[in-house]
């Protein structure tokens, strides 16, 4: 059995520019961030907006759909896909990384800074930011790519804490997702979460999965349990759903060819399942984006 080299572990290396201790980027039509459409970790906590558009939400073991843009922070070594491609029709996508501890060993141990570390810590799980919050502190994020690097970081710490006292959130770990041995089981997550990206429009035996990070049946199924909250089934049909809402609201396609190129082989089933993940059938969802077929 031969693999694509993107289904290996992929732990990205992050270097600031000169004179920051963080890094700032910017991305648009014109400049996608598309080298990271698969999932990938770093030792840096990663805060991204993405200003309007939609996408994915792949964070983790959680995957989700978003609409109107997007606000996140993702903790350290957490392993997700990168959040908009060329079809998110997104204005701009801003992304902060840094290290836990970019301002010293001892920095946010102080107390003026202990809540922002309690922030890092449930960031571990992935969070992600709504209404008002997402908007007001999005518009902060694009203005730091105007400053100078010391007023840039004043402006990050601003900004951090107004993501701790925030009340408008989500956990998107929140019922599982831990991992213990950070460097091997990252490695078996990536390899084990990029193989079901490209190989989720078909079936996946469990014994395929589980001989390519080299364990057996029963043990692979209850690894994955314990360190995602979800049996493997249940991740690859959410993975599946989510793409088919992504269809449903990006592609001209008839409902029937988004079963089908969502993985599923029977249109009744994927009807049922659609339902019971999202709250309404396929054709409702539709409606109510008010995207016409033609």
């Amino acid at each position: 059995m031969t693999t694509s080299t993107t289904t290996k572990p992929t732990l990205e290396k992050i270097k600031p520019a000169f004179g920051s201790s963080f890094l700032y980027r910017t991305y648009n039509a014109e400049k996608e961030n598309n080298s990271k459409n698969f999932w990938h970790y770093h030792p840096e906590l990663e805060l991204v907006y993405v200003n309007g558009g939609t996408g994915k939400r792949q964070v983790g073991s959680h995957i989700s759909y978003y609409r109107n843009g997007e606000l996140i922070l993702i903790g350290s070594n957490l392993p997700h896909c990168g959040f908009t491609d060329s079809l998110s029709n997104y204005e701009q996508e801003t992304v902060i990384q840094m290290r836990p501890d970019f301002l010293g060993e001892d920095f946010f141990e102080i107390p003026e800074m202990k809540s922002i570390k309690s922030l890092f810590e449930r960031a571990k799980m992935g969070i992600v930011f709504h209404g008002e919050i997402k908007r007001g502190i999005g518009a902060k994020i694009e203005a730091l790519g105007k400053m100078e690097h010391y007023e840039r970081l004043l402006g990050l710490l601003e900004i951090l804490k107004s993501l701790e006292v925030a009340e408008q959130y989500t956990v998107l770990n929140a019922q599982g997702f831990i991992l213990e041995t950070e460097l091997q089981d990252n490695n078996r997550i990536n390899v084990i979460f990029n193989f079901v990206k490209e190989e989720f429009k078909r079936q996946i035996p469990l014994d395929e999965i589980a001989e390519m990070v080299s364990m057996t049946v029963p043990a692979f199924c209850r690894y994955f349990k314990k360190i995602t909250g979800k049996t493997f089934t249940q991740f690859v049909n959410e993975y599946r759903l989510t793409h088919a809402a992504k269809l449903l609201h990006e592609n001209p396609i008839s409902i029937t060819d988004v079963c089908f190129e969502s993985g599923f082989n029977n249109f009744s089933h994927f009807n049922k399942q659609f339902k019971k993940f999202t709250g309404k059938t396929p054709s409702t969802y539709r409606n109510e984006l008010k995207f016409i077929v033609s």
